[in-house]
């Protein structure tokens, strides 16, 4: 034997051991391939399987309650990949439009579902994949992208939540981006599809067996991806096309089925029932079992709700009789018009970051206080506060701010409800707005302060709470944060509509009873009149005011977050917000929602109402 060939403890020459090693290696990689081969097979039976199962289940459960009528049928079982875009009106379109398609569907959802255990393991079970609401998501977009080059269907609802009326891209309500940019990337064409009726299944009466519900869906011609054109040019081109193929389809089936107006898209309130606000009398005294006939009913709570509002108004009124302004009130006002004529609103509103504030967030403080940016000559004012109620997830998810009254009575209610959005996985910041709570001035009344003949008051108290918003939306950036709500009542409503002109990422924007109309507020309102009284002793005429309310009044401004993440909520009985003011900026906002409760500017049944349909929109 050679020196070459020395042989191992076993008796092997080195050349054996060699090829011995590379025969292992060569059958561990086949193993491996077999192993991850068959792990792909049983993983891709077991979601075929669940699927299929899910599918035969939806079946079933529909087969009872509902009639599909469905044109074009075969559009939607095209061969290869494609990105399948629906119109959302209800929870149930997702399960009405797969039992239509003979392709299996990988369905787009919102993260929130994922987030139960039991909901998160089922959805994915049948291919569903989380996508953030308000953010470009890259896990996803990844996703999305591989699963439509695999020449699989991807399925999504471009107007990101449930949408109805002029919020609708049926009705001309503009199209989220991403449809179109995933489309592009991966290669695959958009096939559009209207679905119409399903609303109707909120209502308990539709579920009741052999009843019949009619459901319309529709499905396009497939949009090419353009892969001659540019990125921008071609999204631009296929988002063109695709709000072109959903108002053509709307019009279609509107046409061919003859569609009355209750047909199409409503709100689930509307269909559940539980909120009757365009129809004070819609409830038929057969169907009213409490003796009362719905006029007498109606009436009652009108009445109610409005002596309610007269004292608080009252009340009102008689704390801003302890105020009066001086002979010089005109040419001080003159002076502050002309000042913030120059402005635009972000440089009237600026805000910059604050070490204290970031050194509070990261110290995990429950209460939060630092120096205001805007100074006024009461130093308890000055300092500004908010109650931070941290979820379990952490920091850097979702902060709802919440936003209270007008000289709003106790923080308890609005503590119960930052422990509901903390159970919803979301943080809760409850701020104390300017000379209310902490920041009450010694020997005044909470809020009195707020609001009063003194208008510079007034506008500097509106700005501090805009611009400390700002600061702490600065802050909860810096942490991690990158998503908010608002939830705000009355003068809150005022300070959170001038928050959506500030900001664009706002998730939601929900306003109870909002002041919106500054010129109604002063000249108008039941809860002014001495303020009226003031203003005119002092020689101050509305055209003076008016010069401020492109910095001041919502209704004289756009908002700069999507305006379809705005929720209106007004009272039918409110005569301090009036429903016809509220109802006025809505359609100035356009693509924002109004929904209508029967109270008056103060009740405890608005905030019950706008926390469900929150819910039922998909923002919690």
């Amino acid at each position: 034997m050679t020196n070459g060939e020395m042989s191992n403890d076993e008796g092997m020459t080195k050349s054996e051991s060699r090829n011995v090693s590379a025969g292992l290696r060569h059958w561990n990689n086949r193993i491996s391939f077999v192993l991850c081969h068959s792990c792909f097979v049983i993983s891709s039976a077991f979601h075929s399987l669940a699927y299929a199962a899910g599918r035969l289940f939806v079946r079933i459960l529909f087969a009872c309650v509902a009639r599909v009528h469905v044109l074009r049928r075969e559009n939607g079982d095209r061969v290869g990949g494609f990105l399948l875009a629906a119109n959302h009106i209800s929870h149930f379109d997702p399960f009405l439009i797969s039992l239509v398609v003979r392709r299996k569907i990988d369905w787009m959802t919102m993260a929130e579902f994922f987030r139960p255990r039991v909901l998160g393991f089922l959805l994915h079970a049948i291919d569903a994949f989380p996508a953030e609401r308000d953010r470009a998501d890259r896990k996803t977009i990844r996703t999305a992208i591989s699963r439509l080059k695999d020449g699989r269907v991807v399925g999504l609802f471009p107007e990101g939540g449930i949408r109805d009326g002029l919020r609708s891209v049926l009705e001309g309500a503009p199209l989220r981006p991403g449809a179109a940019t995933l489309a592009h990337i991966a290669g695959v064409p958009i096939l559009p599809c209207v679905i119409l009726g399903s609303d109707r299944l909120y209502s308990k009466r539709r579920w009741l067996p052999f009843r019949g519900t009619p459901i319309w869906i529709a499905f396009g011609t497939a949009i090419s991806h353009f892969p001659e054109l540019q990125r921008s040019e071609a999204r631009e081109r296929i988002e063109s096309e695709l709000a072109a193929a959903f108002k053509t389809l709307y019009a279609e089936l509107r046409e061919k089925f003859r569609l009355t107006t209750d047909d199409l898209p409503h709100p689930s309130q509307e269909r559940t029932g539980s909120c009757r606000a365009s129809a004070p009398f819609a409830m038929s005294d057969a169907d009213n079992r409490s003796g009362y006939s719905t006029i007498a009913r109606y009436s009652l709570r009108s009445f109610a709700s409005t002596t309610v509002d007269s004292l608080l108004c009252a009340s009102i009124n008689v704390l801003h009789s302890r105020h009066r302004l001086n002979g010089r009130s005109r040419e001080e006002m003159e002076r502050y018009v002309v000042q913030c004529e120059r402005l635009i609103p972000h440089e009237y509103y600026a805000a910059s970051h604050d070490a204290d504030l970031a050194k509070a967030f990261k110290e995990g403080r429950a209460t939060i206080a630092w120096s205001s940016p805007i100074r006024t000559r009461f130093a308890e004012n000055d300092v500004a506060r908010a109650e931070f109620f941290p979820c379990p997830q952490g920091i850097s998810t979702p902060t709802v701010f919440l936003l209270h009254a007008l000289m709003s009575a106790s923080r308890v209610g609005y503590r119960r409800c930052a422990s509901r959005f903390n159970q919803l996985g979301w943080n809760a910041c409850f701020v104390h707005l300017p000379y209310h709570f902490s920041r009450v001035p010694r020997g005044y009344w909470n809020g009195e302060l707020a609001i009063t003949c003194d208008l510079i008051r007034n506008a500097e108290a509106l700005r501090q709470s805009v611009v400390e918003l700002r600061q702490l939306m600065i802050a909860l950036r810096e942490r991690g944060g990158r998503e908010f709500g608002v939830l705000a009542t009355s003068y809150g409503g005022w300070i959170g509509a001038l928050l959506a002109t500030m900001e664009p990422d706002l998730r939601f924007v929900a306003l109870m009873a909002p002041i919106v109309n500054i010129d109604h507020a002063i000249w108008a309102s039941p809860a002014a009149r001495l303020i009226r009284r003031e203003l005119r002793r002092a020689n101050i005429e509305p055209s003076l005011v008016a010069r401020h309310f492109h910095l001041s009044s919502p209704l004289h401004c756009q908002p700069r977050c999507d305006p379809a993440r705005i929720l209106f909520v007004t009272g039918e009985f409110d005569s301090i917000a009036p429903a016809e003011q509220i109802a006025a900026i809505q359609r100035k906002w356009r693509g924002s929602e109004l929904l209508r409760v029967r109270q008056g500017h103060f009740g405890y049944r608005m905030m019950r109402e706008t926390i469900a349909r929150l819910k039922e929109r998909g923002d919690l």
